[in-house]
């Protein structure tokens, strides 16, 4: 598989869906890592984890990947949090996203769960455009 290094931006959104019970509290456990530069650990963490869902197990994931757990769990309930998870909402709304995954490459929407071919093949196809 082709490493295209510096070339691909990943930029995660948050969709949680209201007909996922416990999305909304794995995205906002997600984004309290987020502000201690931990995104990507907890969201792994839950993702692995998917049939554990629960705010107690979000605070043993905590401290699992080195979070200040006190500050985690204001940052939880946090107005930063709720904002940012509220405008990543707001945006998918306006693009016509109603569910996950969802992905843009270039503005090229590509839904649902996706082959690594068709990754690959639109992102060749953007990276010719600027050549």
């Amino acid at each position: 598989m082709k490493d295209y290094g510096s070339q691909v931006r990943v930029a995660f959104k948050h969709l949680p869906l209201s007909i996922h019970s416990k999305a909304q509290a794995a995205h906002e456990a997600s984004e309290a890592a987020n502000q201690q530069g931990k995104f990507w650990e907890m969201h792994d963490k839950i993702f692995e984890n998917q049939r554990e869902m629960s705010e107690a197990n979000y605070l043993v994931y905590a401290k699992q990947i080195g979070l200040d757990v006190e500050k985690f769990k204001k940052d939880l309930k946090g107005a930063a949090v709720k904002s940012r998870i509220d405008a990543d909402k707001s945006a998918a709304a306006s693009l016509g996203v109603t569910g996950t995954p969802a992905f843009f490459i270039n503005g090229r929407y590509l839904s649902g769960n996706q082959p690594l071919a068709s990754f690959k093949s639109l992102i060749d196809e953007e990276l010719k455009k600027k050549s």
